[in-house]
């Protein structure tokens, strides 16, 4: 029932803002309180969808939009995406909010951009007290849709030489929330001139990004 009413939700508030525009949903990054920057990689998720919407044949709004934490308009969007490099702090409203999104059906991805992990790991514990981060084997279906990564996540920048790893939360058998870690897909999204990296660096990071929006778009 729940998953039937984000459904309608989204639908009803995407057709009406939509109009003619004819696209199935929008996706959204996720604004948090505690002085991280959540809005980094300002040019990340209008790629994404670009690539999804030329390789996948998706139908995604060109423009994301920006939902907090504790919004009910977070119900209008399928996919959320969270980044930064710093603090984050989810008040218990915010973590309620949030926890009931995602069990309602909606699906959160959040991408380390370098030193976001010891504070997301604690906010998330208030969204899942009885949940813990796992890490994903390399036969989960997220790494093989259209795109196949046989070893897991694709490694973008280096930082601390540590392999690029896939964590999830898992709430009753379902893969709410997928969190890439010592990666940095966000960064291999965004427009090339940024950070220079090779087309086919590029290219890998775009096409994990693809796996996860089409595995959260047909496993809700």
């Amino acid at each position: 029932m729940k998953l039937l009413t984000l459904i309608i939700s989204s639908l009803l508030t995407l057709s009406l803002n939509a109009h003619s525009q004819d696209y199935s949903f929008k996706i959204a990054k996720l604004k948090y309180n505690g002085g991280g920057d959540w809005y980094a990689n300002k040019t990340s998720l209008p790629n994404l969808i670009e690539f999804c919407n030329q390789s996948l044949n998706m139908n995604i709004n060109p423009e994301d939009d920006i939902v907090e934490v504790g919004s009910p308009e977070i119900y209008s969007y399928p996919f959320i995406y969270m980044t930064g490099h710093g603090n984050v702090v989810f008040s218990a409203q915010e973590a309620e909010n949030l926890r009931n999104y995602l069990i309602s059906g909606g699906f959160l991805h959040i991408d380390d951009n370098y030193g976001l992990d010891k504070f997301i790991r604690v906010e998330m514990k208030k969204v899942f007290p009885e949940l813990d981060f796992i890490e994903l084997p390399y036969n989960h279906p997220i790494y093989h849709q259209k795109f196949d990564f046989k070893e897991g996540l694709p490694k973008i920048h280096e930082h601390d030489n540590k392999p690029p790893q896939g964590f999830g939360i898992v709430y009753e058998g379902r893969l709410v929330c997928f969190y890439s870690y010592e990666c940095d897909l966000g960064n291999g999204w965004e427009d090339q001139v940024i950070y220079n990296d090779p087309e086919n660096v590029r290219q890998k990071a775009l096409q994990m990004g693809a796996n996860i929006l089409s595995y959260a778009c047909t496993n809700f």
